[in-house]
């Protein structure tokens, strides 16, 4: 099964966003997450709708970040982009008329409630601010030239 990378892809991005000097273009984005600079600006449109982001036309125009990171979830960014159901597991038919079918969608559907309520605190407890520091540190530690991978000449850190 095929799974979504939304959410991952748009906190790869954001964090090198926070460490660039400028803005970012959405070709540049685009060939970070080897995809096309169209699905990045119907992605990046979510976060800037959220007030995350800003983007600006022109020669120097591109996405910029527009929030404090301290401020901002990783559950956040999740709805910003419009991510999908937590879970990709459900139940067949939702008014069955088969007594089995009945108990087993009231076992499955409590069971995902519990995991999909776990799921969101974790979400919500992280900050963006979080993983850059996290970020900032394996940089320090690993000596990774994050910069110079994604054909970045200034980024911070």
């Amino acid at each position: 099964m095929r799974t979504d990378s939304r959410l991952s892809r748009v906190l790869h991005v954001l964090l090198h966003m926070a460490r660039h000097d400028g803005p970012l273009t959405s070709e540049h984005i685009a060939k970070m997450l080897d995809t096309n600079p169209v699905v990045v600006r119907r992605t990046m449109a979510g976060l800037r709708e959220a007030g995350y982001v800003t983007s600006g036309a022109g020669k120097h125009g591109g996405w910029s970040m527009a929030c404090d990171l301290r401020s901002v979830t990783l559950l956040d960014i999740h709805r910003a982009v419009g991510g999908p159901h937590l879970f990709a597991i459900g139940v067949d038919n939702e008014h069955p008329d088969c007594a089995v079918e009945k108990v087993v969608n009231q076992a499955l559907g409590e069971a995902l409630q519990r995991a999909q309520a776990i799921l969101i605190e974790s979400l919500g407890n992280v900050v963006l601010a979080d993983l850059a520091q996290q970020f900032d540190q394996l940089c320090v530690d690993g000596g990774w030239d994050i910069a110079a991978r994604h054909g970045n000449s200034n980024a911070k850190g």
